[in-house]
């Protein structure tokens, strides 16, 4: 502490070493229950000369000087009154600093009383002008911002004669009172002090008051990445009163949509801004409830990039694995090196459109289809291309093929022989059954014709499966490899186009 050029140091430790004379003027030491003062005086050697007259003191072994408990009463008189004068003077240079309109106003002026402290709740209104939108970071899912924040009420201690607000430097809003605004969801804000802090304090006659700063703030926002890159994501600015509640505060938009400004203007990288709009409301906690205002704008992602970045090079390796169908089927290497290289590079691809994305998500994104979507079409070239070659392996030329078709159907005939043969006997067998019970009956002229039965026996029914099956197999036989490729040509791209047709229709409008 420093009191008209003399300072006082409190030491509280017994212990402690005392400096020495450093000064010509010279020291003085007391201690008093336990506590040191020590007094190094500048310019008034006629204190000290005062104080050594008016107490008794004695000489340490050591050298230093202490003086009688009785004359710590003299001591602490004079520091009060040494510090008297200092504040006195202090107040005199701010009565010299300060207009008289301004110290009219602070003069019984309390900041830690709210206006209207006994009648009824402040009213404070809000508006916004965004400056810029810096980042919005899928990752992280948060967004930041630099705002101006502007606060309007009305402090009835602060009327004063006149027709012109007074405009004041920024540093006197630690004499007033002012609302305490926070963001509900910032991560961290920080005021801007460059060159000095970015406040606005401004009066006007009828006691109202501005209040505007700049602030930067990394916000959070909940983010619904399902549609990934054609999504649209809504995030709000929450601002909330921390310790007044709706009985001590309001809050209010002053201009309603229109309190907030500079978005017609804005440019983003990635987005474009679609929509906005402002409302109030009230948070409730345990503590009680409290005014709350929240600015909501909606953000459209631009899907040009991700076209130029993702779809168009995953669709061409789509396009670039079909080119094997028109490679012969014997140059083995020049087919597998195709279908490798593209599942290869289709694997890099997903893993890099996965970079700027959140590590750990519960959500399958639109961009994850497409990328899955693709890389089973080249997988399934790479497939093809096997089947193929496998068939060849068992079927060389159209030879075998010929003869393995005449020997199928050879099969197909003798299995159907024997399934005739079979019904043809348990056909009889049932007509001399029924010739036998009919005797004693009426005659054939009265009796009604009736259909034959078809044969239900257990044989029949196992061998009319297996001629089933056979039939199923011979349909699905390849009588030549080659056929493989040449359905591959037209059923891959047109399944593809179909597929694609699907995927931009669901998640563009749906």
């Amino acid at each position: 502490m420093r009191t008209s050029g003399i300072r006082v140091h409190f030491i509280r430790n017994k212990d402690t070493v005392l400096p020495r004379r450093t000064h010509p003027c010279g020291t003085v030491h007391f201690r008093h229950k336990a506590r040191w003062l020590y007094l190094h005086f500048v310019q008034l050697d006629f204190v000290r000369k005062c104080i050594l007259r008016h107490s008794a003191t004695y000489k340490h072994p050591d050298g230093r000087r202490s003086m009688h408990p009785r004359g710590a009463l003299i001591h602490l008189i004079i520091i009060s009154r040494m510090m008297e004068d200092s504040m006195l003077s202090a107040e005199v240079k701010e009565r010299d600093v300060l207009p008289p309109t301004i110290h009219k106003l602070m003069k019984g002026y309390n900041k830690y009383l709210r206006p209207f402290f006994d009648n009824g709740p402040v009213t404070v209104g809000m508006s916004l002008d965004i400056a810029s939108i810096d980042t919005i970071s899928e990752i992280n899912m948060d967004y930041t911002a630099t705002i101006f924040l502007r606060q309007r009420w009305t402090d009835e201690r602060l009327c004063f004669k006149g027709n012109k607000s007074l405009s004041l430097d920024g540093r006197l809003v630690e004499l007033l009172w002012v609302p305490d605004t926070f963001i509900v969801d910032s991560k961290k804000s920080f005021l801007h002090d460059i060159t000095v802090e970015n406040r606005l304090i401004r009066i006007f006659p009828n006691g109202t008051v501005l209040y505007a700063i700049r602030i930067t703030t990394t916000v959070a926002c909940n983010m619904d990445l399902t549609k990934y890159p054609m999504d649209k994501q809504t995030c709000t600015l929450q601002l909330e009163s921390w310790g007044y509640n709706v009985n001590d505060v309001m809050f209010y938009w002053t201009r309603g949509n229109e309190s907030v400004s500079g978005l017609d203007t804005l440019q983003l990288a990635q987005y474009t801004l679609e929509d906005y709009y402002t409302s109030e409301s009230e948070a409730v906690y345990e503590t009680g409830r409290y005014p709350k205002l929240i600015f909501h704008f909606e953000l459209k992602r631009s899907i040009l990039y991700f076209i130029l970045e993702t779809y168009v090079p995953s669709s061409l390796l789509v396009v670039l694995s079909w080119v094997s169908f028109w490679i012969s089927q014997s140059s083995v290497p020049a087919r597998i090196c195709i279908g490798v290289t593209t599942v290869l590079t289709m694997t890099t691809l997903m893993m890099g459109a996965r970079t700027s994305l959140p590590n750990a998500n519960c959500f399958i994104k639109a961009i994850d289809v497409y990328l899955g979507i693709c890389f089973s079409f080249i997988f399934g070239a790479l497939i093809e291309y096997a089947v193929a070659h496998f068939c060849t392996l068992h079927q060389p030329n159209k030879a075998n093929a010929l003869m393995y078709g005449q020997e199928m159907q050879e099969r197909e005939d003798e299995m159907n022989g024997i399934v005739t043969a079979i019904s043809s006997s348990t056909l009889q067998a049932r007509k001399r059954q029924e010739a036998l019970a009919s005797r004693g009956s009426p005659s054939e002229s009265e009796r009604l014709p009736e259909t034959p039965p078809e044969p239900q026996g257990p044989c029949y029914k196992t061998l009319t499966f297996v001629q089933r099956a056979l039939c199923f197999l011979n349909c699905c036989r390849v009588e030549n490899p080659h056929y493989i490729d040449n359905y591959s040509r037209l059923s891959f791209p047109l399944s593809f186009i179909f597929i694609n047709l699907l995927y931009w229709t669901y998640y563009l409008y749906l």
